[in-house]
Order: C-alpha cells, then structure tokens, then sequence
C-alpha cells in the first residue's frame, strides 16, 4: 500500500491532523524545523494553548510509543522553546504523543520526561 516508511509517515500524520481537527483543534504548522533541534510534526492550538505533537506510527507488532524516548522528549521540548521564542509567543504549551497503531489512535496529551 505504501512504497516506504516515509510515505507511511506521512499518512500517519495526515491521520494525525484530520483527528485533532475534528477535537477542535486549530492546526498551526506541520513539520516545524528547528535546525538545531529537530522538527516537530504538528503545532497546534486548543482553549488557548499550544500543543506541540509528535506523531508516531507503526504497521507492525511494534509498539510506536516506544519512539518517544526521553532523548526525543527533549529535542522536541528544545524545538517547542525555540518556536516560542522566534514567533515572540508567552503562551501556555505542553508536549502531547499521538500514536497510530493498527488504524487506531490514542492522543496522550502532556507527555513529560
């Protein structure tokens, strides 16, 4: 069905986006990158916060939570400062997981190391 992981992760991500958006959510950016940092893949907005999500997905028996490790966590925490702090924003903001596994979704929101 899909000729690579890339191609898979970005469904993953479209599904990502369509899910928040029928929750209410406002999506700012996808695929935000902070060049010394990494990329975040969704920014979006809800109750006035911001929520910076990491999509994670998988077509097998391995369970994509297991990517989010505490390295990551930490780029992205970077990554969320650095938008922060380029667009001039003093907002509320929290770091949330959104895993794929088998067509179905969780959203696990404030995700902390």
């Amino acid at each position: 069905m899909f000729a690579n992981t890339k191609e898979y992760g970005n469904h993953s991500e479209d599904r990502a986006v369509l899910y928040l958006k029928e929750d209410g959510y406002e999506i700012v950016e996808r695929n935000f990158y902070a060049k010394k940092f990494g990329e975040i893949d969704i920014i979006a907005k809800k109750d006035g916060v911001l929520h910076f999500v990491e999509v994670k997905s998988s077509k097998g028996s391995f369970d994509p939570i297991y990517n989010i490790t505490p390295s990551k966590l930490h780029k992205i925490i970077n990554s969320a400062n650095y938008y922060l702090k380029i667009n001039k924003l003093d907002m509320a903001f929290c770091i949330d997981g959104l895993i794929i596994r088998d067509g179905d979704i969780e959203f696990i929101q404030n995700i902390t190391i």
